[in-house]
């Protein structure tokens, strides 16, 4: 395994919450509807149906091109793009691939590393099918619901890597209030490209369909085959379906076999990727310009308008905790997963000014208590958050008589401590939080006794 090094690249596709579809004014809210109920004429690719565009959709997905620090493209297109499925009733997809909406992004993961965005770009979501014993059944309520596809260059070597930065997507998502993004009802779905390189291997090159179809130079060298893994709705799923195509594709190479292009599924119950087809390439999809939409021509002044509509993004809000009110950067990292969290934490922290309570002391009861935000107001947590406070002992020199008293009667765990048994000193802690009626800061009384016991 160490000879070798995995080479991934991901694929996101996410619906927008729009109320309508991508081309038509059919209802976006499908889900759990009876099936076909929401289509007409359009959506079903029906002769002389003509396409418009829905401006929410697109403004969402510049959204999270500004977001992803990406360029937004001034002129953008729309193409058809064919293949013959039977959850596409016209017999192509509307989608973007020479003129993409958004690209050149980047994201960081939070160990520093910086994940490339080639692109985002806007689409329309395809029906979908239900296998039986006796046949197969379509859906068409879900066709033609906006969707965004984020495209990343094949930047990830391990599945942690996958693992935080498709996490960091639903987030964002969320933040943006531009999807649900709930992975169980297919609002977000993943799909990764996957080789492995021997370490340092020379050979010819070919790009990840993540990088296509921008060319770079000078960029360290990529095997000559890629498996995607197709459609998988959960990080557990991504993460044991690439952890098994990494083993797969190793097992071949030292085989001697030759991997080739192809897509392949997951199968949860028997743990292992199988075989969906062989991986077609860009010109398969015979890509050409849609020709009953116009030109995407966008404003400068109304991408600066929504540039200037976004939220604080979660990274950033746990950066100015940090800062701003001194929270420990694993406490801010959660008080700023949801805007309803961060929400409850910052009007807590302006009524806590009022009443000497630390916001730190609020992130702890948050983070530790996990209280019911939609039934506990932000007043009412720190009301209990103050009463808890009254009577603590928290004098240096009532902490330190205390001390002395625990040391006196725990002399057996004073010796341990002394012998290089440093743990000895939570029976100290807890004799001293018995004397003190539980009322001894304990925080406090860990510095006072290890001041002490320092000084024997």
């Amino acid at each position: 395994m160490n000879k070798y090094q995995p080479v991934i690249g991901l694929e996101v596709h996410v619906e927008l919450n729009t109320k309508s579809k991508m081309f038509c004014r059919c209802s976006a809210d499908y889900f759990g509807k009876e099936p076909n109920t929401h289509t007409c004429p359009v959506c079903l690719g029906l002769p002389g149906a003509l396409p418009y565009i829905n401006q929410q959709a697109i403004d969402d997905c510049i959204k999270i091109g500004l977001a992803l620090n990406c360029q937004i493209a001034e002129k953008s297109l729309f193409e058809r793009k064919n293949y013959f499925y039977p959850d596409l009733p016209k017999g192509y997809q509307i989608s973007q691939y020479r003129w993409p909406l958004c690209t050149n992004g980047k994201l960081m993961i939070d160990d520093g590393k910086i994940i490339r965005i080639n692109r985002v770009h806007q689409e329309e979501d395809t029906g979908k099918l239900t296998h039986t014993k006796d046949g197969t059944l379509i859906d068409f309520n879900r066709s033609g619901v906006p969707l965004v596809e984020i495209v990343t260059e094949p930047d990830f070597t391990n599945v942690e890597e996958v693992r935080e930065y498709a996490k960091k997507l639903q987030q964002l998502f969320r933040y943006l209030d531009v999807s649900n993004a709930d992975m169980e009802r297919g609002d977000m779905r993943l799909e990764a490209n996957v080789s492995v390189k021997r370490q340092a291997a020379e050979g010819p090159l070919l790009r990840h369909e993540a990088s296509e179809p921008r060319q770079r130079r000078g960029e360290s060298e990529l095997p000559n085959y890629r498996v995607e893994l197709k459609n998988i709705n959960s990080f557990r799923f991504m993460v044991a379906a690439i952890e098994h195509e990494i083993k797969r594709q190793i097992t071949e190479i030292e085989a001697g076999k030759k991997l080739t292009q192809e897509t392949r599924g997951w199968n949860e119950d028997k743990k292992c990727t199988y075989l969906q087809r062989s991986k077609e390439e860009a010109h398969d999809y015979r890509y050409f310009p849609e020709p009953d939409l116009p030109e995407l021509i966008l404003n400068p002044k109304k991408i600066q308008q929504i540039k200037s509509s976004l939220p604080e993004l979660p990274w950033d809000k746990a950066k100015r905790y940090q800062n701003e009110f001194g929270i420990k950067k694993a406490d801010a990292k959660i008080l700023s997963e949801s805007k309803e969290v961060a929400e409850f934490f910052e009007e807590a922290v302006e009524h806590g000014k009022k009443h000497q309570v630390a916001p730190q002391d609020i992130a702890n009861y948050i983070v530790n208590q996990k209280p019911d935000i939609t039934s506990v107001l932000p007043t009412q947590a720190v009301e209990e958050i103050k009463g808890k406070k009254v009577g603590v002992i928290e004098d240096l020199k009532e902490l330190e008589k205390l001390a002395k008293k625990s040391m006196e009667e725990n002399q057996k765990a004073l010796e341990d401590y002394k012998k290089g048994k440093t743990e000895a000193i939570q029976v100290l802690i807890g004799g001293v939080m018995k004397i003190s009626s539980g009322k001894a800061d304990s925080r406090k009384v860990k510095e006072v006794l290890e001041k002490l016991l320092k000084s024997k």
